[in-house]
């Protein structure tokens, strides 16, 4: 036969129990988790996926024996990819990579023109700004000089470019963009500079 003392420990015990039961089932539903690293959108790239979902496109201008002259692609430090190509009777058309959505943008020219396309497309890229030489000129691709040089900027989202166009000139030979992606520079002796703030000088 149990004791007294026994029997009011044992009722103690389970009225304790069943108060704790009920305050963890109270709480179960309110527990907050903390953010996960890819919930922060990326601020470099539009946070709308739908932006994306095209295949990399190539120039239709003819080639052979090699990479062709008339496309060109750069991969910038977080993983995003530009590519440029000449489009016969467009002009200089453009793309861009999102290594989250695993796609390309639909292409769109930056620069129209009907000129016929010069052999070569200059990219280059620092901290989210990419820099792109790209020139049109007649017969241009037998020898002749340009006569549009295109000196071109794609800063944050690369949704927006900023183009130079340079008339009868023979191209800007380089482009070289500062180590914090503020400012770049086309050419050597003959130089045509831009930056963050500014957009191109002149213009």
């Amino acid at each position: 036969m149990h004791k007294p003392g026994m029997q009011m420990l044992a009722r103690v015990t389970a009225v304790v129990s069943m108060l704790v039961v009920a305050v963890a089932c109270g709480h179960q539903g309110s527990v907050t988790k903390a953010p996960s690293a890819s919930a922060s959108p990326d601020s470099s790239e539009p946070s709308d996926s739908s932006v994306y979902g095209a295949e990399l496109e190539k120039s239709d201008l003819p080639w052979s024996g090699g990479p062709s002259p008339y496309n060109a692609e750069v991969t910038l430090d977080d993983g995003r990819r530009v590519a440029l190509h000449y489009r016969r009777g467009k002009g200089l058309v453009e793309q861009h990579y999102s290594p989250r959505a695993k796609a390309w943008t639909a292409p769109k020219v930056i620069y129209r023109t009907r000129t016929d396309a010069c052999q070569g497309i200059q990219l280059r890229t620092k901290k989210g700004t990419v820099a792109a030489i790209a020139d049109f000129g007649s017969y241009c691709y037998d020898g002749e000089p340009p006569t549009e040089s295109i000196a071109a900027v794609g800063i944050s989202g690369l949704t927006d470019w900023s183009v130079n166009v340079t008339k009868n000139f023979d191209g800007w030979e380089r482009a070289t963009v500062s180590e914090d992606g503020q400012r770049v520079v086309f050419g050597r002796d003959t130089t045509l500079k831009w930056s963050r703030t500014e957009g191109f000088e002149g213009q």
